[in-house]
């Protein structure tokens, strides 16, 4: 049994993102936030410190979602589970770095989610 984690989901396609906080609330846990850029995403995870991010790799903006991980690991202590629409080698290769839990690549499923966040715990 997977405890109740708090989750801060990072997206920037809507319609995607509320799919994702849907299935997060569906398997029983809490969103704290959403944001849309790796900027926004370092200021929830301050100000909420969620127990796990679920980060889009590709993002809108200037910092894409590993360097956003990077910047949220060295203030806080989270587990990561990446979420990108292609699964090319060098962004595994820099994603490897930063420790994630699991990387998911899209389209995902509800089973998916489940079995990533059963490797959180």
């Amino acid at each position: 049994m997977v405890s109740k984690k708090r989750v801060l989901i990072v997206e920037d396609d809507l319609i995607i993102s509320l799919v994702i906080e849907n299935m997060v609330k569906e398997l029983g846990h809490e969103v704290v936030g959403k944001a849309v850029s790796g900027s926004e995403a370092i200021s929830l995870a301050e100000e909420h410190k969620p127990d796990l991010l679920l980060m889009d790799i590709r993002l809108k903006g200037d910092m894409d979602g590993i360097e956003a991980v990077e910047k949220i690991k060295a203030i806080h202590d989270v587990s990561v589970i990446y979420l990108t629409g292609n699964s090319d080698r060098l962004n595994y290769e820099r994603a490897r770095d930063t420790k994630f839990t699991d990387l998911i690549v899209k389209p995902f499923t509800i089973n998916d989610l489940t079995k990533s966040f059963e490797l959180v715990g």
